[in-house]
């Protein structure tokens, strides 16, 4: 593959991944505010267990299977390429049935396990997802192995779009139109991941039978090569999927034990089943979606320094590498500092303002918020060091401090939820540990692999001045203006004149310059704009 055509590919995935997130974290508060902290507990108890078996089933074989297929492609076999696709499209889809069956047939007992037997409804109605994504994953990766990621991003944005929308509204026609309840309607919540996974498979299917003339005509040349047996084809396919997929696996799996630890930790200090229900709905359907918006930002940093990172090191111009992540860096903790901070001040204000239906359960869930949101400055810096380091070539290194910092989180959330006074933020506390840990051990690594120098001017103090001066103007127009203007108004204005004070101060102080622009996307016209005003420095 070419750098031109990786890069594409590349920015094609991304540009989907981004929207998938927008529409994912935009769907979280309208649904929050119909079905409350109780019904957000039930449908973020699903979750976590659709999300571990999904990862376990399908995470690393889409890529074994457009690894397989772009080596025949190469050759020119296209007919062996297409026998790798019909050998992994059998293979996913018994693990579909495996998978599906065992949440469907097995939610009595996991929820029981979990202490939230009303979430039986919300996970028996995920089940049927897992049997329809191993199928869109075959025909993702054979897609990709062809060099073509457009197909994968349609069904990644159809997918969500339908998830959104199927979810939210069988959830509000169930609640509100047959007056089912909390537990049904969560489940409606829940079965729209199976309703975008339905249409995500459709739209993919479509896409390759719009494509099967082209396709059969290539697959009915005589086959270059001798073609491997089915066995061996399966054993490829696992030898390079299992690492793939363990690695992947590690921060499911930890949440999947996160979820149920703080269940039953919450009911072993007193709480009733649905008391612990209630607060970790606001865990982690009120106040842990928030902090996903930052990630917008910095996943397409991670993204745009992967091949940068790489082909200079591939050069071995390691004076490009240094440079790249010292910006790379930067530009991570100037997006993540004023968000952490943001989230942390205002993290009652932004709950009432998102969630103005169930008050009761914003203003529950800010407690848990702020302590979230020092983490958003650590996330930020995981993902960019990720980015880092799989363009050196060491994919392994985060993965392996995430696990590290999951361990560290479990630990935490174990004995700091048994605390009455503290009861779910400290699953809240556990989570951030998790991620100070993994960007610490990340950033040791970076620098002990490339010997960059990171300055404390530029990556501490102009940053902290800055934010500093957005945190006492946020603070100022919040406090002086809510009682005339209300809640709504005052937070949207106090964040924008924090955004404006920020980015003024950053400026002012050579905290930010035209180089780091250029690492944002649409980042040139904002820095020429600039840089025609006199307000950046080169």
């Amino acid at each position: 593959m070419s750098s031109k055509s990786f890069l594409k590919g590349a920015a094609i995935l991304a540009a989907a991944g981004i929207i998938v997130k927008i529409m994912g974290a935009f769907f979280r508060i309208p649904l929050g505010n119909m079905i409350g902290s109780e019904g957000m507990g039930y449908y973020q108890t699903s979750y976590p267990i659709y999300v571990a078996l999904l990862t376990i089933s399908t995470a690393g074989i889409p890529t074994a299977i457009s690894k397989l297929v772009s080596e025949k492609n190469a050759v020119g076999d296209r007919y062996g390429a297409h026998r790798i696709f019909k050998v992994s499209f059998a293979l996913l889809f018994i693990i579909g049935i495996v998978t599906s069956a065992i949440l469907f047939f097995g939610s009595g007992m996991i929820v029981k396990f979990m202490k939230n037997e009303g979430a039986r409804a919300s996970m028996v109605a995920i089940a049927p997802a897992l049997l329809f994504v191993p199928i869109m994953a075959a025909f993702r990766g054979y897609f990709q192995g062809l060099q073509d990621m457009v197909p994968t991003a349609i069904s990644q944005i159809i997918e969500q779009f339908g998830r959104t929308v199927v979810g939210f509204l069988l959830a509000y026609y169930l609640l509100n139109k047959l007056n089912k309840g909390l537990e049904i309607a969560a489940a409606g919540a829940s079965f729209g991941a199976a309703a975008g996974a339905i249409t995500g498979t459709l739209m993919i299917i479509l896409i390759y039978y719009m494509r099967r003339k082209k396709i059969l005509k290539e697959i009915g040349l005589r086959p270059i090569q001798k073609q491997e047996p089915a066995g061996k084809i399966l054993t490829r396919i696992l030898y390079i999927a299992i690492p793939i997929t363990i690695g992947a696996a590690i921060l499911p799996i930890m949440n999947m034990i996160d979820a149920t630890i703080v269940m039953r930790r919450l009911q072993a200090i007193g709480f009733s089943p649905d008391e612990a229900n209630g607060l970790y709905g606001q865990l982690t359907g009120f106040a842990a979606p928030l902090i996903n918006f930052p990630q917008m930002l910095t996943v397409g940093l991670a993204v745009s320094l992967v091949p940068a990172i790489s082909e200079a090191s591939q050069r071995r111009d390691m004076k490009t590498v240094r440079s790249t992540v010292q910006m790379g860096t930067r530009i991570a903790v100037l997006i993540g500092l004023p968000a952490a901070m943001g989230l942390v001040i205002l993290a009652k204000p932004i709950m009432i303002l998102l969630f103005p239906l169930k008050p009761e359960s914003a203003i529950g869930a800010a407690g848990s918020l702020a302590i979230l949101g020092i983490g958003v400055i650590f996330l930020s810096l995981v993902q960019t060091f990720t980015g880092i380091l799989q363009g050196l070539g060491r994919p392994t290194v985060p993965v392996i401090n995430l696990f590290i910092g999951s361990i560290f989180k479990i630990l935490a959330t174990y004995f700091l939820t048994g605390i009455p006074s503290l009861n779910v933020k400290g699953a809240a506390i556990g989570t951030v540990t998790a991620y100070a840990i993994a960007a610490i051990l990340n950033f040791f690594a970076v620098k002990r692999l490339t010997k960059t120098k990171f300055s404390v001017t530029n990556f501490v103090i102009k940053p902290v001045i800055a934010v500093s001066a957005m945190s006492i103007s946020v603070l100022f127009v919040y406090t002086r203006f809510v009682d005339v203007f209300g809640n709504k108004l005052t937070t949207v204005v106090a964040i924008g004149v924090g955004a404006l004070i920020y980015g003024l101060m950053l400026l002012t102080t050579g905290g930010i310059t035209k180089e780091d622009f250029e690492m944002i996307p649409g980042g040139r016209k904002m820095a020429k704009v600039l840089g025609m005003m006199g307000l950046l420095r080169k």
